[in-house]
């Protein structure tokens, strides 16, 4: 997947932070300074977009899931939309703590979602009074609020998507802990060391955040669209196997009548 510089510098991808707030290990991504401020490299932008959107591809495609994250306001709307149309679960409220490190403890807390829910089909929760009912009913809205985004991950995802390092530390340190492939959008104020996959970009700007995503959703998608294909691809070989079997079965059956009737 190509991505066309002129398109990140439209984007604003390439404004980073005041100097005196930047991290010196960001150094390799600084293209120069002006105003005050440090211009982030776009070339190198746009090699490090196409090797995460490959990688994110690959984790895609053997059927783990992407964890997006990003809490703060600029971003939560766009990786709510861009992730959620592409089915990968995301986390744009606080992080929920052992989110990763306690993930049995969330799974339980998801389950019990889905348990309100079974009360409110089967009829259960109209014999409650109304202020249990009341209760639960904020219960709910509390876990759709958190956790509606990743009811759907049974298992720990393969890969987490980070907007802002610095802003989503906790996350970071969980996944670090766990040898889960991080991958991000870094700006000139943080320590791109803690990251697997680093993407050097302005992570303040709404057009810079939806320019990124909009590249790695799309590889995400495509890796998606190969695992389905491929997957059709085998049922349909499986089909035509079954259909040989059973016709050599068939010959095999008529050719033993015909012995037979020969015989007498």
């Amino acid at each position: 997947m190509a991505v066309e510089v002129k398109e990140l510098l439209e984007a604003d991808v390439h404004f980073g932070h005041l100097t005196r707030k930047w991290d010196p290990n960001m150094a390799p991504y600084v293209y120069i300074e002006r105003n005050g401020i440090h211009i982030i490299n776009l070339y190198k932008t746009a090699v490090k977009i196409e090797e995460a959107s490959e990688a994110l591809s690959k984790i895609a495609n053997s059927g783990r899931k992407i964890l997006f994250v990003a809490t703060k306001k600029q971003a939560k709307d766009i990786v709510s939309e861009k992730a959620g149309a592409i089915n990968m679960p995301y986390i744009t409220e606080r992080w929920p703590g052992g989110m990763l490190t306690n993930f049995v403890t969330i799974r339980k807390a998801v389950k019990k979602m889905a348990m309100i829910d079974r009360m409110k089909k089967d009829g259960t929760f109209l014999t409650l009074s109304k202020k249990e009912r009341l209760q639960v009913d904020r219960l709910r809205a509390k876990l759709e609020k958190n956790l509606g985004s990743i009811a759907d991950m049974t298992r720990l995802p393969g890969a987490l998507f980070v907007v802002d390092i610095k802003r989503e530390h906790i996350a970071i340190k969980e996944a670090q802990k766990l040898n889960i492939p991080i991958f991000a959008m870094v700006d000139t104020n943080s320590d791109p060391r803690q990251v697997d996959y680093v993407i050097p970009a302005n992570d303040d700007a709404s057009k810079s955040i939806d320019k990124v995503l909009s590249y790695v959703t799309t590889a995400i998608a495509n890796g998606l669209a190969d695992r389905k294909s491929e997957k059709d691809g085998f049922e349909d070989s499986e089909d035509d196997n079954t259909e040989e079997i059973i016709a050599k079965a068939k010959s095999k059956k008529a050719s033993t009548i015909t012995a037979g009737d020969e015989e007498e």
